[in-house]
This record gives structure tokens, sequence and C-alpha cells, in this order.
């Protein structure tokens, strides 16, 4: 049993609610128990239909909504987002709903709405933007903070007030499953486009929830929900980066509990982590969320719960504020775990007062709702399709090029694979199209979006486009391959499309619950790119997937390769445009491009004997390294200049960008350092700093980066955070393995330890082009 105690006796009969519908401490202290527990519940009308949410028909909602909204309500769970349902109807039956839990409930409260928004608000006919790995190939939080912020305009239109995004995770393991939900493997990364998210999301008014705190994603052997083995250094240094910038800098103002548990201790129930870590050190003053479930998996998964009422009970004592997507714990068990003084109410006292300040934030508390909701709405707009495309354009990476790209005016091409002509492959898992679309089989997209075999053929109107699909993604079928063989022998060139197809538990290759035990592409699709590539016809390879794979074997043998992290409803256009040379390719790889699975888990990020090494005959060099990313003009990086103070100072550093080549295009500039001595072991390289530059051909331009003294710093022996004094190896590249124009500074000094509000990131001048 949890280890919560209860005062003797509970609030069972109500006192007069206070004339001022803001004063929270005044409405905790009038309502009841169960008016209490009413605001830190969820309720979701989720339906028949294939699960969306881990072990959802495990739970099943045992009252209609008014039933249980009797006393009041914390959560609307996913309104728009469970099933196909037209916009302005389900505003409409929402705006009817508020009105009327705030005219027939004692504090008249209306219900907080959250929705999923990962990749866009995930609602039928909303705008689908790349996935988050797709974002941090773009190396520009700007843009993303502009998405977020039009997300978050269409959310607030249709009544919703939280949005369950951006995913924080670090990717350590690419057989993980959510990869393609994460940003990067790299933490700086992850941060400062995970961050940008947040600003761009709350300035529409919608409160952004950080996902998933802490360590999701560093699962044993990339297993969803698998234990997770991670050490404090890797917790602080690491996996806590991006959710310290987002809430300390960002100003979040929810976060959501990992699934995980870390060395035995589910995260859902460790009051160090939630409290001790969000609220005592980072000044988090917002909610914290159950992920769907995650309080009643403490009894049913990880077993240190007897009872629901025991979840509850120590859900709450860590900082649980909120149960989401329901009240299957936080509703009667809890009730009757405080009656009988398991645990103390003041508990629960704490969590409503955290659950009423958000709604008084939102300016719920008050609202009559009296006003009509919209008659029309359009969440799939020009502004939404432009940012859609900007976004897919600069995700694209250009893996590898033998000069057959672009391809400006092709007679002949075959258009193969099992990804060219398919809608669904160019979105995540929780993509509206992927995550609801297929449980309403017969039900349209609601969104038009041309698939790759379109989009090249409105690329070159006057080319002669023959498809042929070869295989399909997840299949041993291969008598379709032979169609594809013939295709290609009659074509001037070949773009073969293939890669993942995202799902959910399972129905897919990538996806939650859609984990890998080997990096192959899927099914036959290796077989399908190996017998095109025998006929002798150039081929161009499209990656379209959720992951990295090992397709070391492809970057030799394909005339070029390409890497599309699901680009979303403008992805065929922007992979279209990069083959003809209409979009010059500026994406750089978020993440290594592993070289076999076995290699596994594998991150840029490695100590010295984390990497290749004399003392053992097993290689883990991936088979393009981080930050990786070809043009077709030519950058050059000169000039480069470093000055050093004492620990305390900033780390300025001066380099000269120049486009050597002949048309214009983005130079995406990656700063990295490197402690030579230090008293912990440290990475090899990590990323200080980065700037995306665009240059006109010929066009030069002088970057000033500083790198505070907090982006050099680690977790010492003691636990402190702190910058040591000695050698430091910088140096400016096109990825991590660039190491070119390189210096060694010297950080004078003694120790200095880095405070909580000390700056966090690089700060880039660039100077004015020559």
């Amino acid at each position: 049993m949890s280890q919560t105690t209860a005062q003797p006796g509970t609030s069972t009969s109500a006192v007069p609610v206070p004339e001022d519908p803001t004063d929270v401490a005044g409405l905790v202290a009038s309502m009841t128990l169960e008016e209490k527990l009413a605001q830190i519940v969820g309720f979701w009308d989720k339906g028949d239909g294939d699960a969306v949410a881990p072990l959802q028909g495990a739970f099943v909602e045992p009252k209609s909504l008014h039933d249980v909204a009797a006393s009041g309500l914390g959560h609307l769970t996913r309104v728009y987002g469970t099933r196909p349902v037209d916009p302005v109807e389900r505003a409409r039956w929402l705006w009817d709903f508020q009105r009327w839990i705030v005219s027939s409930t004692r504090h008249g409260i209306p219900a907080l709405v959250h929705e999923e928004c990962l990749t866009g608000l995930s609602a039928w006919g909303a705008a689908t933007y790349p996935t988050p790995l797709a974002w941090g190939a773009t190396f520009d939080p700007d843009l993303v903070t502009d998405a977020a912020a039009l997300v978050g305009r269409s959310m607030r239109q249709l009544g919703v007030h939280q949005g369950l995004a951006p995913v924080l995770d670090v990717v350590r393991d690419p057989r993980w499953g959510r990869v393609e939900e994460a940003i990067s493997e790299d933490p700086y990364l992850v941060a400062t486009v995970g961050t940008g998210y947040v600003v761009g999301l709350q300035s529409a008014g919608i409160h952004a929830t950080l996902k998933h705190f802490v360590g999701y994603s560093g699962s044993q052997a990339g297993r969803n929900f698998a234990p997770v083995h991670a050490g404090p250094r890797e917790l602080q240094d690491v996996l806590m980066v991006p959710f310290e910038m987002a809430v300390v800098e960002g100003g979040a103002r929810s976060v959501m509990h990992s699934y995980s548990e870390i060395d035995g201790v589910p995260v859902a129930a460790d009051p160090t982590l939630l409290t001790g870590v969000l609220r005592e050190r980072w000044g988090f003053d917002g909610t914290v969320v159950a992920d769907y479930f995650g309080v009643a998996f403490l009894a049913l998964l990880h077993h240190v719960a007897a009872d629901l009422g025991d979840a509850a009970g120590q859900a709450l004592l860590a900082g649980v504020d909120v149960e989401l997507p329901t009240g299957d714990a936080y509703l009667g068990p809890l009730a009757a775990a405080v009656r009988s003084g398991a645990v103390d109410e003041s508990l629960v006292d704490r969590a409503c007062t955290r659950a009423l300040e958000q709604k008084a934030e939102l300016g719920l508390l008050g609202a009559t709702f009296e006003d009509e909701p919209p008659t029309e709405v359009d969440l799939d707009g020009p502004e939404h399709r432009a940012l859609a495309a900007r976004l897919a354009e600069e995700s694209v990476v250009l893996l590898s090029n033998d000069g057959t790209l672009p391809l400006a005016a092709p007679r002949r091409v075959a258009v193969l694979g099992p990804n060219a002509d398919r809608l669904a492959a160019l979105f995540g898992c929780y993509a509206f199209v992927n995550h609801v679309i297929p449980q309403h089989p017969g039900t349209e997209p609601g969104i038009e979006v041309p698939t790759v075999l379109e989009a090249l053929a409105g690329e070159w109107p006057d080319a002669q486009v023959r498809f042929a699909r070869g295989c399909e993604v997840d299949s041993e079928d291969v008598t379709g391959i032979e169609e594809a063989v013939t295709a290609a022998r009659e074509a001037e060139v070949a773009v073969l499309v293939v890669g993942d197809s995202s799902g959910l538990f399972g129905r897919g290759t990538s996806g939650e619950g859609c984990d890998r035990d080997d990096l192959e592409l899927p099914g036959v699709q290796r077989r399908l790119v190996e017998e095109v590539v025998a006929t002798g016809t150039p081929v161009v390879l499209v990656l379209v997937t959720g992951r990295p794979y090992a397709v070391d074997w492809a970057l030799g043998s394909c005339a070029a390769v390409l890497q599309a992290f699901f680009p979303g409803e403008e992805g065929a256009g922007a992979v279209a445009g990069v083959l003809s040379g209409r979009v010059n390719p500026s994406g750089h790889l978020p993440v290594s491009m592993p070289r076999s699975a076995g290699s596994q888990p594998y991150t840029y990020l490695h100590p010295a004997l984390g990497g290749d090494s004399d003392v053992t005959n097993l290689s883990s060099r991936p088979a393009l390294p981080f930050g990786h990313g070809l043009s077709y003009t030519t950058f050059e990086l000169t000039d480069l200049d470093a000055l050093a103070g004492s620990t305390a100072h900033d780390v300025v550093v001066r380099v000269r960008v120049h486009n050597t080549g002949d048309r214009p295009g983005d130079d995406v500039v990656q700063l990295y350092a490197r402690d030579l001595v230090a008293s912990v072991t440290r990475p090899v390289a990590q990323l200080v700093g980065y700037a995306r530059v665009r240059l006109a051909a010929g066009e030069s331009r002088t970057l000033t980066l500083r790198v505070p003294p907090s982006r050099l710093s680690f977790t010492a022996r003691d636990g402190r955070r702190v910058v040591e004094p000695g050698e430091v190896e910088v140096w400016v590249g096109d990825c991590v393995t660039d190491r070119r124009q390189l210096r060694t500074v010297t950080l004078t000094g003694g120790v200095h330890e880095v405070a909580l509000h000390d700056p966090r990131r690089t700060t880039v001048e660039v100077g004015t082009g020559i």
C-alpha cells in the first residue's frame, strides 16, 4: 500500500460556493470530495473501434457523460480526435455541453478540452504537418514555432484548450516505434525545436503538454513500455535537457508523465521526478497529467500498487494532478481510499487546486459559453498549406547523389515501390489519417493530398510516367517485383519509393507499439530495390519512413538516395520538388543513419569507449553521421576563430560560410565541442549550436555563435551541474564528423556551477552578406 495517510474525516457535505468564480481557494474549500475528484479526471466518449491508446479495451466508461459530469468535470478527452466528425457540428455539440455543465452543476465550471496535436490538430479535415523527426531534420525552430502557432489558432477556434504535444523524448534506439514522434537523438536540437513548438502553441492560447517526462525513449532494446536502465547522469545531461528548456525558457503549462519505470520505480509514482525535479528544482507550476491509463498501470502493469485506490494514492503523492483519459483510479477507488484513511485528502486538494488554477489561466472559471460556436471553419487553408510545404521542403535529406539529381526534364520515368502511390505513407501514427480513419472503413481522409506518384506526374507533365508497386510495405509476396523490374528496364530513370507504414500497436512498421528487432527495410523491399538496381537503369531511392533504416548497401548502388521522415500533406510535393531541382535540398539528419541493428543502441554522444576502438572487434560506426545532408550547391566554411575566457563566460566562435555553387541554397552550420579531460567521461562530440543560413550563389556571411557556459556543462560526481576548466575542442561543419575547421580553446578559472536560470541557448548573429 502507498505511504500516503489521511487525517481523520473527509469532506462530505457542501459549503456555499464563493461569489467570485475565479477564487480557486474558495472553490476548493466549498467542494465535496466527489466535486474535487471530478475536477481531476477526464471523460472519453471513445465508442467502438480499434485501440488508439494502450490497453484501451481494458477500460470501459461505466456511465454516460452527463452522469459522470453531474458533480463537474476536469477534462473532456479528444472531442474531435476520436472519430470522423464534422468540426462545425461537433463544435455546436461542445458549446451545448459546456452550457449544460455551467448551468447544471453546483460550481458551474466548464470542462477543459484536450486534443492530440503532434502533427497538427488530430481531427478530420485538419491540416497534417510533417512528423517531429522531420522538424528535427529542418534545424529550423522558428519555422516550427510558426506552424505550432497556426495549429493552436485552429484548436482555439474549436474550443480546445490543451494540446498533447510536443514529444521531447531524445532518441536512443532507432528500433523503438515512436522514433517518428521524437525530434532527434541530440538533446539540444530536441530542446530548441521542441521549445519552439511550445512557444508557438501557447502563443495561440493553447497549453502545451510536454511528453513523456522522462526516460520513455530509453527503453530496453527499443521496446515500448520496456524498463529503462538510465543512470542519474544520463537522465540529467541527456534525457531531461529538453524538458528543462521547455519549462524554464518556454514556460510550458503542462507535463505528461512517462509510462516508464526507471531503475525499478515507475515515473507515475516517483515524487523525486514529478515533484522534486519538476516543481522544486525547475519551478514548474502547471499541471502534471497522466499518460492515458498511466495511473491504473501502476497496478495492472507495474505491480507496485495493490489496487486502483492504492495506485491513485501513489500517483497523487508523486505529483500526478489529473488522471487521463478517464477517472478509472481517481473517482471511485480514490474516494474509497480517502474515506478509509489510506490517502490524505490534502493530496486531492493540492491536485484540484492546480487543475482549477489551470482553468483560471485559460479563462474557464466564470466562462458561460453564451457566445455562439463557429459556423465556418477552415482547418486546412492556404496558411496551413504554405507552412506544411516549407516544413516538408526543409526536412527532406539528400543522403547521396552521383550527379543524377536533379532530374530537370526526364522523358521516361518508372515510379515504383509500395509508398509511391499510397496517401497514408506520408503520415505518422498520430496523424488522423493513420490514427483514426483505419477504424472507419470507407471514410474519406478529409484532406486533399497527392501521393508521390501524383506529385511527380505534376512535376514532369511532359514525361511518360509508368507506375508499378512491386510489393507491399510489409509482406513476403514477391510476385509484383517482376512488373517493377520491367518498368525500370524501359525507363530513363527509376524513382523507387519505399519505407514504412505507420500505425498503432503492431498494425504498422512504425508508430506507437510498432517496434522492430532489426533495421532492414520491412518485408521484401530490399529485394525489390536490389532487383531494380540490377537492371542498370539509374535508381533514385526515396525513403519515406518513421525511423532511420540500415540502408548502407543502397548508398553506393543507387544513383541517389533521399530520406523523408513522414513529410505530411505537402510532403509529396516536397519530394517531387527536390527530385526536379525546384527545391534545393537542405535537410540534415537529426539521427545517425545506422549500419546494423546489432550496433544499437547507438548515439553520436557516446564517450570514447562507446565508439570504435582497438579493444573490440565490432564497429558501431553509423552508415551516415548525425547532421549529414547534401545540397545541389556547395558551401565552404572558413576563417574559424574561437575565443574563450573563464568557465563562467561565453565561448565566442566566428566562422565564414560561403555558397561556392551556382544556385541559392540553405546551409545548416553545426557547432560541436569536446571536453578533452573531465572528472567524468564526456561525449566525443556534442552539438552546442547551429544556424540555418540562406545564401545566394556566390554569397558569403560571417556567423558569430556565443556558447553560454551551460552548453558545456555536465553533472559532476557530486551531482552539481558544472563547467570545469581545461581544454575544449570546438569545430564547425556540415555534420558531426566534419572536423576540417577545428580549434582548441582553454577555459580558465575554477569550477563554475551553472544556475537554473543561466542561459541555455547558443545565440547566433548573422553578418551582412558579401
